[in-house]
Formats: structure tokens, sequence, C-alpha cells
């Protein structure tokens, strides 16, 4: 038979265990503050010899005034971003040795060298990170030396070791074909030299695709990532077969723009429009969205989710790395928010199909070869 407590220990003791443990308060299950990380180790990507991210983190913004409306006083912020990314276990950074705009050209890649060295507790997270810098097909870049001499700028700019990707920016096949093969020796030679851990190219079509990652191949450079404008919004026939070209050459897939400049973040209407040059785009092409919009506003509330959550993780359920531009803390936190969970077949299904009625794409980048 259950007897009270009180039959066995004097009420006096109870009584100043009871102040004790007030006094003295036990401390709290550590387990009640541990909490899931977004994705686990064996949930992180191969991109060639490198380990990352299921999603990485675009910096176009950082030093881009033109477009971003990019200022100094912003970078404490930016700051803030990038220590947020770590720590949620964000290794893949983007950028580019032409992000930024006039006097700041190259600004994204100084922040990104400073943030590195800076980041708090005095852990160096150097090896870790994977900085994918972008080298402009600029038209006075004519010979591999001019190539990999941007590429020892871009290093210098950071500070760093060894790049974690070397990026041809863009192919210039349309219009200056002798140029573009100087830029893929230019590429090997960076790769020979151990300046970059691996290489890849951005904004390849099809066929430009196959015949660089050919000739790579043929001197030993594997070709380990393949970057286009890749979303809901600009999804067609050339984009998916550039991502079945990708998957039968074991280059990874790096989709900008997965959130077609902020048209799939659900912030913006026919109405209420961006200031500058991208609220002319998005007035051309808003109107046409709403079948989309409606899909992705239906599938984020069932979820418990945002429009740009379930807009990045349809991108990461395509089987590329994502890599959402991020100017605050708050998009930061947002996209984050895109990790941890996948998209049912059937919302993915839903999703394509919204995708298909609407009538609107978004213009493709000019610089995309075939």
């Amino acid at each position: 038979m259950a007897m009270a407590l009180s039959n066995f220990i004097p009420s006096s003791c109870i009584t100043n265990c009871a102040t004790a443990s007030n006094q003295f308060p036990l401390p709290a299950s550590p387990f009640k503050s541990l909490k899931p990380p977004l994705f686990w180790p064996w949930q992180k990507v191969k991109m060639g010899p490198l380990t990352v991210s299921p999603m990485g983190f675009g910096t176009w913004a950082w030093g881009n005034q033109l477009l971003w409306g990019y200022q100094p006083s912003m970078d404490s912020q930016l700051q803030q971003v990038f220590n947020l990314a770590v720590e949620n276990g964000i290794n893949l950074f983007d950028t580019a040795d032409s992000y930024g705009t006039g006097r700041l050209n190259g600004q994204s890649e100084k922040l990104l060298g400073k943030f590195i060295r800076e980041f708090p507790g005095g852990k160096r997270i150097e090896d870790d990170i994977v900085i994918a810098t972008k080298f402009a097909a600029y038209p006075w870049r004519l010979t591999p030396g001019q190539f990999v001499q941007a590429c020892r700028d871009s290093r210098d700019r950071m500070q760093v070791k060894q790049i974690g990707i070397g990026q041809l920016h863009w192919s210039t096949a349309n219009y200056a074909p002798p140029q573009e093969l100087a830029l893929w020796n230019g590429l090997v030679a960076m790769y020979e030299k151990g300046l970059v851990k691996a290489v890849g190219v951005s904004n390849y079509g099809p066929k430009q695709l196959v015949k660089i990652h050919d000739y790579l191949k043929a001197r030993g450079v594997p070709l380990c990532s393949a970057q286009v404008q890749f979303s809901l919004l600009s999804m067609g026939e050339e984009q998916m077969e550039i991502k079945n070209i990708c998957d039968s050459l074991d280059i990874r897939l790096i989709s900008y723009s997965p959130l077609g400049l902020g048209m799939l973040t659900g912030k913006y209407t026919p109405s209420r429009l961006p200031q500058g040059p991208r609220g002319l785009l998005f007035k051309q092409i808003l109107p046409g969205l709403e079948p989309l919009l409606v899909s992705l506003r239906e599938i984020a509330q069932k979820r418990g989710k945002t429009i740009p959550q379930v807009a990045i993780n349809w991108c990461i359920c395509k089987g590329t790395v994502p890599i959402p531009g991020v100017k605050t803390v708050k998009q930061a936190e947002e996209n984050l928010g895109a990790l941890g969970w996948r998209l049912s077949s059937n919302e993915l299904l839903q999703l394509d199909y919204a995708a298909g009625e609407s009538p609107r794409r978004m213009i493709q980048n000019i610089f995309q070869t075939k």
C-alpha cells in the first residue's frame, strides 16, 4: 500500500529541502536546450572532391549598389548573416570577382575573406568553408595566364590559401570563340597550380557544357559543378536538359536565383514592385505567375513554412544545390528554414504543373550558351 513521504521524513526536513531547492535550483537538463541540426553530416552533398551543405548562400548583393542597394553600413549585418549560416552548417558560399559596383568591384570576395578570418570563438573555419568564386570572361582576359592571374587576384582579395571552386563566369563561344579556349586552358592551369581545389562553370548551355567537360577530362581535370539559373520560374526544356547532362556526367548543378530575384517570395504583386531595374522585370512577369504563387502559398500554409522555403526546397528535391542570396539576418533565418524537410512527390508534381500553367517565365541570362 502506498504511503505518504511525510510518514517517513519529518515535515521540517521537507520544508528545509524545498527552501534549499529554491535557493539552489537543480541544473536544467542539457537535453532541453539541444535541437537537432538542420541536416546531418551524411546529408551533405558531393561536389567533385568537395563536400558541401545541401544549400549554399549567394553573395551577389554584397557590394552591388545598382541592383541590390548595397552600402558599407550593411557590413556588420552581413557578417551576422555569415556567422549564422556557418553556425547552422552552411559551408558553401558563392561569389565572383565582378560582384561589386564601380570602386567596390570585388567587394563580395573581400567581405567573405574578412568574415572567415573574424569568425567568433577563435575557431579556424577556412578549411571547412567552400568558396565558389567566378572569374569574369572580360574581353581583356585573352590568355590562360591572364585568367590564372584573375584567380590569384581573387585569392589575394579573400586572403585564403586556396579557393574551393574556381568557376568560369560565362562562355564567350557566342561572340568570341578563340577566347573560349584560352579561358578553358586557364581553368586547367589554375587547377594544376593548386590555386583551386576544383573547377566549375556558370551559364553554360547543354551543348557547350558537354564540350568543356570532355575537354577538361582529356586534360585530367574533372568538372565538378555547373551553375545555371534554375527555379520554378525558369524551369524549361533546356534547363532540365542541363540537369540531365549534369547527372549523367557526375557534375553537380548549382541553382542560382532559386527565388527568381524575389518573384517567388510572395512579397511582391503587380501593384507592389521593388524599386530599380528589378521593378521593370517584375512588372512584365508577375501578372502571369498567379497559378504558381497560389500553389506555393497553399503548400506553405499546409506545411507551416513560408513561400520562399517551399521554392528553395523544390530546388533541393530536384537534386540541385540552391544558393539563394542573402542581405539580412531575417532572410538568412528564413532561407535556413528550407532545410531539414522535403516536399512530397505529390507536392512536387503540383508545383511542376503550376509552373507549367503560369504563362510567364524568368528571362534567361543573356550569357547562357546553347
